[in-house]
């Protein structure tokens, strides 16, 4: 087994619960989050060369995590979705047939954050940026600054390239901290 290898498995597997949890977070269901982990592992370990012993292998980690997730999202976004002939039928006769029946996305599992189903709701309706901001300052319990590594934003914001202020004072912060029953703290 090569030095690159062990110290790999030395420093970043105790962080595969992370990283599994961010995954399961991020991912559609138990198989996508699986396959995020297994890619974002991969990816880690073939860019551990460039990694700084000493800094944060956490957010170092999460960040790789992360990155991996929003390029499949983007990807998926640009490639239409394929169903089989008897599902577009289904969902047809549904769309049809069914109007006062709830979406089915309202039926998903409401504990996927392992939050009670009040917290789950709030943050269902935040957008992406700050609920990925959320999860990982709230929930994975990484610094702002760690935060704002992870999602290439600067500090006292959620979205890359500055696209959206979360700082504390900010109105979409306090409704945020509001929505999660935290307001004050």
């Amino acid at each position: 087994m090569s030095e690159r290898r062990v110290r790999f498995e030395a420093d970043m597997m105790p962080l595969l619960g992370a990283v599994h949890r961010l995954a399961r977070r991020l991912a559609q269901g138990p198989a996508d989050a699986a396959d995020l982990l297994q890619d974002a592992m991969l990816r880690a370990y073939r860019g551990f060369d460039g990694f700084v012993p000493g800094t944060n292998r956490k957010a170092w980690l999460l960040k790789i995590t992360y990155s991996v997730f929003v390029n499949r999202y983007r990807l998926s976004r640009r490639e239409p979705e394929l169903l089989p002939d008897e599902e577009l039928e289904r969902r047809f006769e549904q769309a049809v047939g069914m109007h006062g029946e709830p979406d089915a996305l309202d039926r998903l599992d409401r504990g996927a954050w392992g939050t009670g189903a009040e917290v789950d709701t709030a943050l269902r309706q935040l957008p992406e940026p700050f609920l990925s901001a959320v999860l990982l300052v709230d929930l994975e319990e990484l610094t702002y600054e760690e935060a704002a590594a992870v999602l290439e934003c600067p500090v006292g914001t959620s979205a890359p390239s500055g696209r959206g202020c979360f700082g504390r004072g900010s109105i979409s912060s306090r409704r945020s901290r509001a929505m999660l029953g935290s307001e004050g703290t």
